[in-house]
């Protein structure tokens, strides 16, 4: 069987406008939040709780946040998330009418991915992966090497679509028939 693998984040997904409300939660500055919730994201994706993400930011500014806050954070950031790009959605029905196995693998927290799973788009895909919940993210071989367990598949029976040239060749590395992503219309004509 062949698979067709898609990121989710800048690639099914628009780039989350939700920094500032994030930020004017917090009580701090936009430019100041973006810093440090990209900065100390990495263990977030990697499977540290909402709250130890959302309190290592806290600290980092000089802003307590507690258990409800952190609540509060985490909805607005998956919040922030959840737009698809029109022409993604467009591409994901396509596909899922067709009948092609889809996986989609990302470096996203736990929470996120519990919320994905809900949302009527992820019925198009048979495997969902994050992050979070596998303790690895990409560019990390153990990531790849889970993916291609979970589906049974060998690499070359993979194409995957992903918008950092570094889990892109990290992917290519293993076998994987891997792309940076370029939008739809350029995945289409990579599906070919």
């Amino acid at each position: 069987m062949n698979w067709i693998v898609f990121d989710y984040g800048d690639v099914l997904s628009k780039r989350t406008a939700a920094l500032p409300k994030l930020a004017a939660t917090l009580g701090v500055e936009a430019g100041r939040l973006e810093q440090h919730y990209w900065a100390l994201r990495e263990p977030y994706d990697r499977g540290c709780g909402d709250l130890e993400y959302w309190q290592s930011v806290g600290k980092a500014l000089g802003v307590e946040v507690d258990k409800a806050k952190s609540e509060e954070l985490t909805s607005i950031d998956v919040e922030g998330w959840s737009h698809l790009e029109p022409s993604s959605a467009e591409l994901l029905d396509a596909l899922g009418e067709a009948g092609a196995a889809l996986a989609l693998l990302s470096n996203a927290p736990s929470s996120f991915g519990r919320w994905a799973r809900e949302q009527d788009w992820a019925r198009h895909f048979r495997v969902t992966l994050f992050s979070g919940d596998l303790g690895c993210v990409k560019p990390d071989e153990r990531i790849y090497r889970i993916l291609l367990g979970r589906l049974g598949a060998a690499p070359a029976d993979c194409l995957f679509f992903d918008d950092r040239k570094s889990n892109v060749d990290a992917a290519g590395a293993l076998g994987i028939r891997a792309h940076v992503w370029d939008g739809a219309e350029a995945a289409k004509a990579a599906l070919g």
